[in-house]
């Protein structure tokens, strides 16, 4: 099979590097030819706008709605980022018309490459399979009342014109089913572990991880994920570390990531008393971000109850399962069924900072309860490898392939 897929952001980012680059790669194994059209947050100063990694042809054909500058992402005012919507979907839109692809996967239903890939699919008349890994309107930090509306309306109306959609929560299911979508058109594809990234780091690598984090034998506590707070509130982890300080103060918690709330988060650290004691080490290489699960005594994900939160399939929960790092989360979403029995992480009271604080006390003074987690993540793993994922998905995408196309109602 012949298989596009459309981004409205770069394979560095969380979702195109922790979802979509190795599902596309897994698929470009088993045989298929597939490509990947992208946006990227700093378009105009990109070297190179074509690659091919592992049979994977990959082109960014212009800007994300967003910008990113070192640990930090900014938007657009709202003229201009309409601007650059309109040229993403133009752009995205011809491409995708030349690919002549067999199938056309959205990598998210937003505007932009929801456009592009719906008239591309209706007008070569081929699947289009729209993939939807959040919940959008509800995660999204958004400058404008309309441009929350707009993602809204597109997160609702396209799945349903959709040949095939794969959600990766329950709650997504669900959300999609009250939308109209067909639950023989529904296929649930969580989230998943990439092992060419996340397997085992050497002592040396880690000593030297640990001198540049001017570390000794301190216990460390660890975030790997975006400082923006209305879909990670890295906020809770601060009040929570705190706490956890006064009876571990030897303690050090890890932030690894960037975002738009870097200067709140930094702010709170000097209210919380606790700037010594918190690293922020900004965006690092992907490659190295098994190291510093590794590294870690505990991985965190802090979660309030929400609908961000229950429309989010942790990565950092597999890849912490991977690199042998106990974690902790909160019961919310499918979080405690894909946890299983017995969990292989701790679940702690929602947007509870004092629950979240007893979780990492436990994990750092527990070290036979800490080996146990690690061991029984590192088994369930296994299961979630892309090769594993990729595998079950291949029979949906043979069968829309095979069924016949009609051009449908519009959106």
């Amino acid at each position: 099979m012949n298989i596009l897929f459309l981004l409205t952001q770069s394979l560095d980012s969380p979702s195109g590097l922790g979802r979509y680059r190795p599902l596309a790669l897994e698929l470009s194994r088993r045989g298929h030819q597939v490509s990947i059209l992208a946006l990227h947050p700093n378009y105009a100063s990109l070297g190179a706008k074509r690659e091919k990694i592992n049979g994977v042809c990959i082109e960014y054909v212009g800007q994300m709605q967003v910008r990113k500058r070192g640990n930090v992402k900014s938007y657009f005012p709202a003229p201009l980022l309409f601007l650059h919507m309109l040229i993403a979907t133009w752009r995205l839109g011809v491409a995708a018309f030349k690919a002549r692809a067999e199938i056309i996967c959205v990598g998210k239903p937003h505007p932009m490459n929801g456009i592009a890939g719906w008239l591309a699919s209706r007008l070569h008349r081929v699947p289009l399979w729209v993939d939807c890994d959040d919940y959008e309107a509800a995660s999204g930090r958004f400058t404008s009342h309309w441009q929350r509306s707009i993602v809204a309306w597109f997160e609702k109306r396209l799945p349903p014109r959709a040949d095939l959609v794969t959600c990766n929560t329950r709650f997504m299911a669900e959300k999609l089913s009250a939308w109209g979508v067909l639950p023989e058109k529904l296929f649930y594809l969580p989230n998943g572990l990439d092992p060419e990234r996340f397997s085992r780091v050497t002592q040396p690598e880690l000593d030297q991880l640990r001198e540049e984090l001017a570390l000794s034998d301190n216990p460390i506590v660890l975030y790997l994920g975006s400082l923006s707070l209305p879909s990670h509130p890295v906020n809770l982890l601060l009040e929570a570390f705190a706490l956890a300080r006064a009876r571990v103060p030897q303690a050090v918690l890890l932030i690894v990531g960037g975002g738009e709330d870097l200067p709140r988060l930094k702010e709170l650290t000097q209210k919380l008393g606790i700037k010594d004691q918190v690293r922020f080490c900004g965006r690092v290489n992907p490659n190295r971000a098994a190291a510093y699960y590794q590294l870690a005594t505990v991985s965190v994900e802090p979660v309030h109850d929400d609908e961000a939160a229950r429309g989010r399939c942790p990565l950092k929960l597999f890849e912490s399962w991977a690199m042998g790092a106990p974690f902790v989360t909160a019961d919310v979403g499918d979080r405690r069924s894909i946890l299983g029995e017995p969990p292989a992480g701790i679940l702690t009271t929602p947007g509870d900072a004092s629950s979240l604080a007893e979780a990492i006390v436990t994990l750092l003074t527990d070290r036979s309860l800490a080996a146990e987690l690690a061991q029984r993540g590192k088994e369930r793993a296994v299961g979630y490898a892309w090769e594993v994922l990729a595998r079950r998905l291949e029979p949906r995408l043979a069968s829309i392939a095979c069924q016949d196309i009609h051009t449908g109602t519009g959106l």
